[in-house]
Protein backbone atom coordinates (compact mmCIF):
# COMPACT_ATOMS: atom_id res chain seq x y z
CA UNK A 1 0.00 0.00 0.00
CA UNK A 2 2.85 2.38 0.88
CA UNK A 3 4.54 1.74 -2.45
CA UNK A 4 1.25 2.41 -4.24
CA UNK A 5 0.89 5.76 -2.41
CA UNK A 6 4.43 6.75 -3.35
CA UNK A 7 3.86 5.79 -6.98
CA UNK A 8 0.65 7.82 -7.16
CA UNK A 9 2.17 10.87 -5.47
CA UNK A 10 5.65 11.01 -7.02
CA UNK A 11 5.22 10.50 -10.75
CA UNK A 12 7.73 10.78 -13.55
CA UNK A 13 11.29 9.44 -13.64
CA UNK A 14 11.90 7.48 -10.43
CA UNK A 15 15.67 7.71 -10.75
CA UNK A 16 15.48 11.52 -10.74
CA UNK A 17 13.33 11.33 -7.60
CA UNK A 18 16.01 9.13 -6.05
CA UNK A 19 18.68 11.68 -6.99
CA UNK A 20 16.64 14.44 -5.36
CA UNK A 21 16.64 12.45 -2.09
CA UNK A 22 20.40 11.86 -2.41
CA UNK A 23 21.11 15.56 -2.96
CA UNK A 24 18.99 16.48 0.06
CA UNK A 25 20.78 14.01 2.33
CA UNK A 26 24.20 15.33 1.27
CA UNK A 27 22.91 18.88 1.69
CA UNK A 28 21.68 18.46 5.26
CA UNK A 29 24.80 16.63 6.41
CA UNK A 30 27.26 18.97 4.72
CA UNK A 31 25.47 22.24 5.54
CA UNK A 32 25.23 21.34 9.22
CA UNK A 33 28.85 20.29 9.52
CA UNK A 34 30.28 23.18 7.49
CA UNK A 35 28.34 25.91 9.28
CA UNK A 36 28.52 24.90 12.96
CA UNK A 37 31.23 27.44 13.83
CA UNK A 38 29.64 30.29 11.88
CA UNK A 39 26.24 29.58 13.41
CA UNK A 40 27.73 29.53 16.92
CA UNK A 41 29.46 32.90 16.47
CA UNK A 42 26.79 34.79 14.51
CA UNK A 43 23.59 33.33 15.95
CA UNK A 44 24.09 33.36 19.68
CA UNK A 45 25.53 29.88 20.07
CA UNK A 46 22.73 28.26 18.05
CA UNK A 47 24.78 25.68 16.14
CA UNK A 48 21.72 24.31 14.34
CA UNK A 49 20.67 27.63 12.77
CA UNK A 50 21.80 26.77 9.23
CA UNK A 51 20.65 23.15 9.57
CA UNK A 52 17.12 24.22 10.48
CA UNK A 53 17.10 26.85 7.74
CA UNK A 54 18.25 24.36 5.12
CA UNK A 55 15.83 21.69 6.33
CA UNK A 56 12.91 24.10 5.95
CA UNK A 57 14.12 25.19 2.50
CA UNK A 58 14.50 21.59 1.35
CA UNK A 59 11.05 20.75 2.72
CA UNK A 60 9.65 23.71 0.79
CA UNK A 61 11.63 22.69 -2.29
CA UNK A 62 10.16 19.18 -2.13
CA UNK A 63 6.70 20.71 -2.07
CA UNK A 64 7.60 22.86 -5.08
CA UNK A 65 8.86 19.84 -7.02
CA UNK A 66 5.66 17.90 -6.28
CA UNK A 67 3.38 20.79 -7.27
CA UNK A 68 5.34 21.76 -10.39
CA UNK A 69 5.62 18.19 -11.65
CA UNK A 70 1.80 17.95 -11.65
CA UNK A 71 1.41 21.12 -13.74
CA UNK A 72 1.05 20.77 -17.53
CA UNK A 73 4.42 21.71 -19.03
CA UNK A 74 2.64 23.64 -21.80
CA UNK A 75 2.03 26.40 -19.24
CA UNK A 76 5.69 27.34 -19.45
CA UNK A 77 5.48 27.76 -23.20
CA UNK A 78 2.50 30.08 -22.85
CA UNK A 79 4.07 32.14 -20.07
CA UNK A 80 7.72 32.10 -21.20
CA UNK A 81 7.62 35.66 -22.56
CA UNK A 82 5.87 37.04 -19.47
CA UNK A 83 8.29 35.27 -17.13
CA UNK A 84 11.27 36.62 -19.10
CA UNK A 85 9.93 40.20 -18.91
CA UNK A 86 9.32 39.73 -15.19
CA UNK A 87 12.91 38.59 -14.67
CA UNK A 88 14.19 41.60 -16.63
CA UNK A 89 12.15 43.83 -14.33
CA UNK A 90 13.65 42.12 -11.28
CA UNK A 91 17.19 42.66 -12.59
CA UNK A 92 16.50 46.34 -13.22
CA UNK A 93 14.92 46.64 -9.76
CA UNK A 94 18.07 45.13 -8.27
CA UNK A 95 20.10 48.10 -9.50
CA UNK A 96 17.65 50.50 -7.86
CA UNK A 97 16.96 48.92 -4.45
CA UNK A 98 19.22 45.86 -4.32
CA UNK A 99 21.00 44.85 -1.12
CA UNK A 100 24.80 45.05 -1.13
CA UNK A 101 26.35 41.77 0.01
CA UNK A 102 30.06 40.92 -0.29
CA UNK A 103 30.76 44.17 -2.17
CA UNK A 104 28.15 43.44 -4.87
CA UNK A 105 24.47 44.26 -5.42
CA UNK A 106 22.85 41.00 -6.52
CA UNK A 107 19.77 40.51 -4.35
CA UNK A 108 16.46 42.15 -3.49
CA UNK A 109 15.31 41.94 0.11
CA UNK A 110 11.59 41.26 0.42
CA UNK A 111 10.26 43.67 3.08
CA UNK A 112 9.21 42.14 6.38
CA UNK A 113 10.57 38.69 5.62
CA UNK A 114 14.34 39.01 5.66
CA UNK A 115 14.35 36.87 2.52
CA UNK A 116 16.84 37.96 -0.14
CA UNK A 117 15.97 37.03 -3.70
CA UNK A 118 18.96 36.52 -6.02
CA UNK A 119 17.42 37.84 -9.20
CA UNK A 120 20.03 36.36 -11.56
CA UNK A 121 18.91 32.85 -10.51
CA UNK A 122 15.36 33.67 -11.55
CA UNK A 123 16.56 35.23 -14.81
CA UNK A 124 18.61 32.25 -15.97
CA UNK A 125 15.66 29.86 -15.59
CA UNK A 126 13.36 32.35 -17.32
CA UNK A 127 15.84 32.53 -20.20
CA UNK A 128 15.93 28.73 -20.53
CA UNK A 129 12.13 28.61 -20.72
CA UNK A 130 12.10 31.33 -23.35
CA UNK A 131 14.83 29.73 -25.48
CA UNK A 132 12.99 26.39 -25.35
CA UNK A 133 9.83 28.04 -26.65
CA UNK A 134 11.54 30.02 -29.39
CA UNK A 135 13.60 27.06 -30.61
CA UNK A 136 10.41 24.99 -30.85
CA UNK A 137 8.54 27.77 -32.66
CA UNK A 138 11.21 28.50 -35.25
CA UNK A 139 12.68 25.07 -35.97
CA UNK A 140 12.47 25.61 -39.72
CA UNK A 141 13.90 29.15 -39.67
CA UNK A 142 17.13 28.71 -37.72
CA UNK A 143 19.29 29.45 -40.78
CA UNK A 144 17.90 32.98 -40.85
CA UNK A 145 20.55 35.04 -39.04
CA UNK A 146 18.31 38.05 -38.42
CA UNK A 147 15.52 35.87 -37.01
CA UNK A 148 17.91 34.03 -34.69
CA UNK A 149 19.52 37.29 -33.58
CA UNK A 150 16.20 38.98 -32.86
CA UNK A 151 14.22 36.14 -31.28
CA UNK A 152 16.97 34.15 -29.57
CA UNK A 153 20.15 36.16 -29.15
CA UNK A 154 18.69 39.54 -28.22
CA UNK A 155 17.00 38.25 -25.01
CA UNK A 156 20.23 36.44 -24.08
CA UNK A 157 22.19 39.68 -24.57
CA UNK A 158 19.74 41.70 -22.47
CA UNK A 159 19.77 39.26 -19.54
CA UNK A 160 23.57 38.92 -19.59
CA UNK A 161 24.05 42.69 -19.86
CA UNK A 162 21.88 43.28 -16.80
CA UNK A 163 23.69 40.61 -14.77
CA UNK A 164 27.24 41.48 -15.89
CA UNK A 165 27.97 44.71 -13.95
CA UNK A 166 27.66 43.04 -10.55
CA UNK A 167 28.17 39.37 -11.40
CA UNK A 168 30.38 38.79 -14.41
CA UNK A 169 30.90 35.07 -13.72
CA UNK A 170 27.15 34.39 -13.66
CA UNK A 171 26.65 36.42 -16.84
CA UNK A 172 29.35 34.36 -18.58
CA UNK A 173 27.79 31.13 -17.30
CA UNK A 174 24.32 32.15 -18.52
CA UNK A 175 25.78 33.11 -21.90
CA UNK A 176 27.63 29.77 -22.15
CA UNK A 177 24.53 27.78 -21.19
CA UNK A 178 22.51 29.67 -23.80
CA UNK A 179 25.10 28.89 -26.48
CA UNK A 180 24.98 25.18 -25.58
CA UNK A 181 21.18 25.13 -25.73
CA UNK A 182 21.17 26.91 -29.08
CA UNK A 183 23.82 24.54 -30.42
CA UNK A 184 21.71 21.54 -29.37
CA UNK A 185 18.73 23.30 -30.93
CA UNK A 186 20.63 23.28 -34.26
CA UNK A 187 21.40 26.98 -34.57
CA UNK A 188 24.28 27.14 -37.12
CA UNK A 189 27.71 27.05 -35.49
CA UNK A 190 28.90 30.04 -37.55
CA UNK A 191 26.18 32.15 -35.94
CA UNK A 192 27.19 31.02 -32.46
CA UNK A 193 30.85 31.82 -33.17
CA UNK A 194 29.82 35.27 -34.34
CA UNK A 195 27.89 35.83 -31.10
CA UNK A 196 30.87 34.68 -29.04
CA UNK A 197 33.13 37.11 -30.91
CA UNK A 198 30.71 39.97 -30.32
CA UNK A 199 30.44 39.03 -26.63
CA UNK A 200 34.23 39.09 -26.21
CA UNK A 201 34.35 42.56 -27.83
CA UNK A 202 31.50 43.88 -25.66
CA UNK A 203 33.05 42.57 -22.43
CA UNK A 204 36.43 44.06 -23.36
CA UNK A 205 34.87 47.46 -24.06
CA UNK A 206 32.77 47.23 -20.88
CA UNK A 207 35.76 46.51 -18.65
CA UNK A 208 37.81 49.23 -20.36
CA UNK A 209 35.03 51.75 -19.78
CA UNK A 210 34.83 50.82 -16.10
CA UNK A 211 38.56 51.26 -15.69
CA UNK A 212 38.47 54.67 -17.36
CA UNK A 213 35.29 56.20 -15.94
CA UNK A 214 34.41 54.41 -12.70
CA UNK A 215 36.29 54.44 -9.41
CA UNK A 216 33.85 52.04 -7.77
CA UNK A 217 33.60 48.92 -9.92
CA UNK A 218 34.03 45.16 -9.71
CA UNK A 219 37.02 45.16 -12.06
CA UNK A 220 39.70 44.94 -9.29
CA UNK A 221 37.87 41.94 -7.80
CA UNK A 222 37.65 40.20 -11.19
CA UNK A 223 41.31 40.94 -11.87
CA UNK A 224 42.40 39.61 -8.48
CA UNK A 225 40.49 36.35 -8.98
CA UNK A 226 41.95 35.68 -12.41
CA UNK A 227 45.47 36.50 -11.25
CA UNK A 228 45.00 34.31 -8.20
CA UNK A 229 44.09 31.41 -10.46
CA UNK A 230 46.62 31.75 -13.27
CA UNK A 231 49.61 33.49 -11.69
CA UNK A 232 52.04 31.95 -9.23
CA UNK A 233 53.21 35.35 -8.04
CA UNK A 234 50.16 36.41 -6.07
CA UNK A 235 49.85 37.12 -2.37
CA UNK A 236 48.21 34.62 -0.09
CA UNK A 237 45.18 36.86 0.53
CA UNK A 238 44.24 36.88 -3.15
CA UNK A 239 44.40 33.09 -3.33
CA UNK A 240 43.10 32.38 0.16
CA UNK A 241 39.82 30.65 -0.68
CA UNK A 242 41.33 28.38 -3.30
CA UNK A 243 44.22 27.44 -1.02
CA UNK A 244 41.92 26.54 1.87
CA UNK A 245 39.74 24.44 -0.44
CA UNK A 246 42.78 22.57 -1.73
CA UNK A 247 43.89 21.86 1.85
CA UNK A 248 40.42 20.51 2.67
CA UNK A 249 40.46 18.22 -0.38
CA UNK A 250 44.03 16.99 0.11
CA UNK A 251 43.52 16.18 3.78
CA UNK A 252 40.25 14.40 3.04
CA UNK A 253 41.98 11.82 0.86
CA UNK A 254 40.19 8.71 -0.26
CA UNK A 255 37.97 8.04 2.77
CA UNK A 256 37.74 11.44 4.48
CA UNK A 257 38.05 12.49 8.10
CA UNK A 258 34.49 11.32 8.93
CA UNK A 259 31.37 13.50 9.25
CA UNK A 260 31.76 16.52 11.51
CA UNK A 261 35.56 16.40 11.63
CA UNK A 262 36.36 19.12 9.09
CA UNK A 263 39.00 21.61 10.15
CA UNK A 264 38.95 23.86 7.08
CA UNK A 265 35.30 24.79 7.65
CA UNK A 266 36.58 27.24 10.27
CA UNK A 267 38.90 28.94 7.78
CA UNK A 268 37.17 28.61 4.43
CA UNK A 269 34.79 31.47 3.56
CA UNK A 270 31.45 30.35 2.10
CA UNK A 271 32.13 26.81 3.33
CA UNK A 272 28.41 25.98 3.35
CA UNK A 273 27.66 27.36 -0.12
CA UNK A 274 30.29 28.10 -2.79
CA UNK A 275 32.91 25.69 -1.37
CA UNK A 276 30.71 23.02 0.16
CA UNK A 277 32.11 20.44 -2.27
CA UNK A 278 35.57 20.85 -0.68
CA UNK A 279 34.12 20.25 2.79
CA UNK A 280 32.25 17.16 1.56
CA UNK A 281 35.50 15.70 0.22
CA UNK A 282 37.34 16.57 3.45
CA UNK A 283 34.79 14.72 5.57
CA UNK A 284 33.66 11.92 3.24
CA UNK A 285 36.67 11.57 0.96
CA UNK A 286 36.79 10.92 -2.75
CA UNK A 287 35.14 7.52 -2.38
CA UNK A 288 32.02 8.54 -0.44
CA UNK A 289 31.92 12.27 -1.18
CA UNK A 290 33.24 13.39 -4.56
CA UNK A 291 32.59 10.36 -6.76
CA UNK A 292 28.95 9.74 -5.71
CA UNK A 293 28.05 13.41 -6.25
CA UNK A 294 29.77 13.62 -9.64
CA UNK A 295 28.02 10.41 -10.71
CA UNK A 296 24.69 11.75 -9.43
CA UNK A 297 24.87 14.82 -11.66
CA UNK A 298 26.00 12.71 -14.61
CA UNK A 299 23.09 10.32 -14.05
CA UNK A 300 20.77 13.34 -13.89
CA UNK A 301 22.12 14.45 -17.27
CA UNK A 302 21.67 10.96 -18.70
CA UNK A 303 18.09 10.68 -17.42
CA UNK A 304 17.30 14.06 -18.91
CA UNK A 305 18.56 12.91 -22.30
CA UNK A 306 16.45 9.76 -21.93
CA UNK A 307 13.35 11.88 -21.31
CA UNK A 308 14.16 14.05 -24.34
CA UNK A 309 14.31 10.97 -26.57
CA UNK A 310 10.77 10.06 -25.50
CA UNK A 311 9.32 13.47 -26.34
CA UNK A 312 7.06 13.68 -29.37
CA UNK A 313 7.08 17.46 -29.69
CA UNK A 314 9.71 20.17 -29.68
CA UNK A 315 9.01 22.34 -26.66
CA UNK A 316 9.19 19.69 -23.89
CA UNK A 317 12.36 18.29 -25.42
CA UNK A 318 14.08 21.69 -25.48
CA UNK A 319 12.72 22.50 -22.03
CA UNK A 320 14.22 19.38 -20.47
CA UNK A 321 17.58 19.63 -22.24
CA UNK A 322 17.84 23.33 -21.37
CA UNK A 323 17.15 22.82 -17.67
CA UNK A 324 19.39 19.75 -17.46
CA UNK A 325 22.26 21.65 -19.12
CA UNK A 326 21.76 24.55 -16.70
CA UNK A 327 21.88 22.32 -13.62
CA UNK A 328 24.83 20.17 -14.68
CA UNK A 329 26.94 23.07 -16.00
CA UNK A 330 26.51 24.94 -12.72
CA UNK A 331 27.36 21.80 -10.75
CA UNK A 332 30.52 21.20 -12.78
CA UNK A 333 31.61 24.84 -12.41
CA UNK A 334 31.18 24.66 -8.63
CA UNK A 335 33.23 21.46 -8.45
CA UNK A 336 35.96 22.79 -10.75
CA UNK A 337 36.30 25.90 -8.59
CA UNK A 338 36.49 23.81 -5.41
CA UNK A 339 39.35 21.66 -6.75
CA UNK A 340 41.22 24.67 -8.11
CA UNK A 341 40.74 23.99 -11.82
CA UNK A 342 38.69 27.15 -12.46
CA UNK A 343 38.71 30.72 -11.08
CA UNK A 344 36.35 31.51 -8.21
CA UNK A 345 32.86 32.18 -9.63
CA UNK A 346 30.51 32.16 -6.63
CA UNK A 347 28.21 29.46 -8.07
CA UNK A 348 26.46 27.15 -5.63
CA UNK A 349 26.27 23.36 -5.92
CA UNK A 350 22.67 22.72 -7.08
CA UNK A 351 20.37 21.24 -4.41
CA UNK A 352 23.33 20.73 -2.06
CA UNK A 353 24.73 24.13 -1.07
CA UNK A 354 23.06 26.23 1.60
CA UNK A 355 20.83 28.82 0.00
CA UNK A 356 17.35 30.07 -0.62
CA UNK A 357 16.77 31.40 -4.11
CA UNK A 358 19.14 28.83 -5.60
CA UNK A 359 17.39 25.92 -3.87
CA UNK A 360 13.94 27.13 -4.90
CA UNK A 361 14.93 27.79 -8.52
CA UNK A 362 16.60 24.39 -8.87
CA UNK A 363 13.55 22.75 -7.31
CA UNK A 364 11.31 24.40 -9.89
CA UNK A 365 13.66 23.22 -12.64
CA UNK A 366 13.62 19.61 -11.46
CA UNK A 367 9.84 19.77 -11.06
CA UNK A 368 9.47 20.96 -14.66
CA UNK A 369 11.71 18.12 -15.88
CA UNK A 370 9.59 15.62 -13.95
CA UNK A 371 6.45 17.19 -15.39
CA UNK A 372 7.62 16.32 -18.89
CA UNK A 373 8.68 12.86 -17.71
CA UNK A 374 5.26 12.28 -16.13
CA UNK A 375 3.46 13.14 -19.37
CA UNK A 376 5.69 11.14 -21.72
CA UNK A 377 5.55 8.10 -19.43
CA UNK A 378 1.75 8.31 -19.34
CA UNK A 379 1.61 8.49 -23.12
CA UNK A 380 3.90 5.50 -23.50
CA UNK A 381 1.71 3.53 -21.08
CA UNK A 382 -1.40 4.89 -22.84
CA UNK A 383 -2.74 6.36 -19.62
CA UNK A 384 -5.28 9.18 -19.75
CA UNK A 385 -4.05 12.75 -19.30
CA UNK A 386 -5.95 16.00 -18.72
CA UNK A 387 -7.09 17.54 -22.00
CA UNK A 388 -4.70 20.49 -21.73
CA UNK A 389 -1.70 18.16 -21.70
CA UNK A 390 -2.48 16.54 -25.01
CA UNK A 391 -0.45 17.58 -28.04
CA UNK A 392 -2.00 20.21 -30.28
CA UNK A 393 -2.17 19.19 -33.91
CA UNK A 394 -0.43 22.41 -34.90
CA UNK A 395 2.62 21.90 -32.69
CA UNK A 396 5.74 20.95 -34.58
CA UNK A 397 7.09 17.49 -34.02
CA UNK A 398 10.56 17.33 -32.53
CA UNK A 399 13.11 15.72 -34.82
CA UNK A 400 16.53 14.96 -33.30
CA UNK A 401 19.49 16.21 -35.32
CA UNK A 402 21.03 13.59 -37.54
CA UNK A 403 24.55 12.48 -36.66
Amino acid sequence: MQQGWLTKTFKGDRIIWGLVVLFMIYSLLAVYSSSVSVAFMKHGGNTTYFLRSQFLMLLLSLGIIVVVHYLPYRIYSSLAGVILLFSVGLLILTFAIGARVNEAVRTIEIPGTGFRLQTSDVAKVALVLYLARELSRFQGELKNFMMVSKNLMLPVAVICALIMPENLSTALMVFGISMIIMFIGRVPVKYLLAYVGIAVLVITLFISALLLFSDDSRVPTWEKRWKAHFSKNVDDDANYQSNQAKIAISTGGLFGKAPGNSTQRNMLPQSNSDFIFAIIIEEYGLLFGAIPLILAYMILLFRGITIVKKCETAFPAYLVIGLIVMITVQAMLNMLVAVGLFPVTGQTLPMVSWGRTSVLVMSFSIGAILSVSRVVNARIKQEELPEEEKTDEGEKIYEPAKA
